[in-house]
């Protein structure tokens, strides 16, 4: 890429010189290349599209991103050969490549993923996706800034595209100049939208004990999902909570309008809503949308264990498919079945473990398929990934109840996990339990 340093008054110029057909664009892209995408809402749909469309005229390329909404085309069983996903995080749309072992997992804290391009996972080619320019030829990294600078500065090329339906996102770091892009697609699509989920006695059941928890003042990191959404509906009585989140979706807004997100107790980031990316609907993209309260970070900021821990009563609340009585969490995969990936979980709750009067929370519901299987169990799956380790638990929650873990032994862990655990599976558990510590 061009590092010369380009006089501002000119940034239109320059961008007219990179403006660019995606076809054209792809052409920087050469076998055997390591490309970054962007991810989340922020992947770019136009480049993936062309690119699948063009796959016989490459060969062994490795696409990395983490989770991408919208099509992925280029991770079709036509497209095997061609492009070789490699990600830290699995989505709907890369589980099968995975399976079909077409597209390699590497295990990965969300934080570390900055450090990781550039050195693990060489970087030829940043595919991103920017807002619109501002007055300066600044562009935002829109909803997804998570590691889109770490790889737009480590790329040999960047190639944008400018969606004129991206939100421009503020943020010191959240932003690229038309000059350090070398490839600008323009162009118009809405972006991708995960609608709210619908919610039903057990994921209200589980707000409402995971928000017994959390104090006036409070800053939150929530997720998506039907159980963040829980949690935020049984929020409206609370007074002056902040946001430092990996990720926040449409439940925050209606938070802010009644006032009861102000971020001003934040002990750092005072008044701002701080996030690494954005996922949800319209509703979201337009709240974000030149919102001066909300600032975009990369991951290793927002996700830094030290940084979450410089907020007081700092509340992570995450999912996870299944616990064991010793208190040791899975969320990512079923078995030997990459499922997801470790994500932010693990950042959020040792973050939370270094705050004056924080806690961390795993919700789930007690049970799975449709009342089947029991979430708590007495061992974890065969080959399953401990995600969040019997150390570091704090609190467990489902709709039958709360069990703090911290600071308990084992038999103590065992009895509180085995009181939340749906009735239909206590007496096995109760077995279970009664062969491990009283045999």
């Amino acid at each position: 890429m061009n590092q010369k340093t380009y006089n501002f008054m000119n940034w239109k110029d320059i961008y007219i010189s990179r403006v660019s057909s995606a076809a054209n664009a792809i052409k920087a892209i050469k076998d055997n290349d390591y490309v970054v995408f962007t991810e989340t809402a922020g992947a770019p749909q136009l480049i993936a599209k062309t690119l699948a469309m063009h796959k016989e005229d490459y060969h062994n390329v490795h696409i990395y991103h983490m989770l991408s909404l919208g099509d992925a085309p280029y991770m079709a069983p036509k497209c095997y050969g061609h492009f070789r996903h490699i990600t830290n995080f699995v989505g709907a749309n890369s589980r099968q490549a995975i399976l079909d072992h077409q597209a390699d997992y590497i295990p990965c804290f969300f934080k570390d993923v900055p450090a990781m391009l550039g050195n693990a996972f060489p970087v030829d080619v940043a595919v991103i996706t920017v807002s619109i320019p501002d007055e300066e030829g600044y562009c935002s990294f829109g909803v997804s800034c998570d590691y889109s600078k770490a790889a737009s500065q480590k790329a040999k090329v960047v190639i944008a595209e400018m969606n004129e339906m991206t939100p421009f996102t503020y943020g010191p770091l959240n932003k690229i100049h038309v000059s350090e892009i070398d490839h600008i697609v323009p162009c118009a699509y809405l972006l991708p939208e995960i609608p709210a989920a619908n919610l039903g006695d057990v994921e209200r059941s589980i707000g409402q004990y995971c928000a017994s928890l959390i104090k006036n003042g409070a800053t939150l990191q929530l997720g998506i999902g039907a159980i963040p959404d829980a949690v935020l509906q049984s929020l409206g009585d609370k007074k002056n909570l902040g946001i430092h989140t990996e990720m926040f979706s449409d439940g925050v807004v209606d938070l802010v309008n009644a006032g009861v997100i102000t971020n001003t107790l934040k002990n750092i980031n005072h008044g701002k809503m701080i996030s690494t990316f954005i996922m949800g609907t319209r509703k979201v993209y337009d709240f974000i949308d030149h919102n001066p309260y909300v600032e975009l970070y990369p991951v290793d900021y927002v996700n830094n264990p030290w940084i979450i821990g410089q907020h007081d009563n700092m509340v992570s609340i995450n999912s996870c498919i299944e616990v064991d009585l010793m208190g040791q969490v899975a969320s990512e995969s079923f078995g030997l079945k990459q499922f997801s990936g470790t994500g932010g979980q693990v950042d959020f709750v040792r973050g939370a473990a270094l705050s004056k009067g924080g806690i961390s929370i795993m919700a789930m519901p007690s049970t799975a398929a449709k009342g089947k299987i029991s979430r708590i169990v007495p061992f974890l799956a065969q080959g399953a990934a401990v995600t969040t380790s019997r150390n570091d638990v704090d609190y467990v929650v489902t709709e039958y109840g709360i069990a703090k873990l911290k600071g308990k032994s084992l038999r103590e862990r065992a009895t509180s996990l085995i009181k939340i655990a749906h009735p239909d599976f206590r007496d096995t558990l109760t077995k279970e339990f009664s062969t491990r510590f009283e045999s």
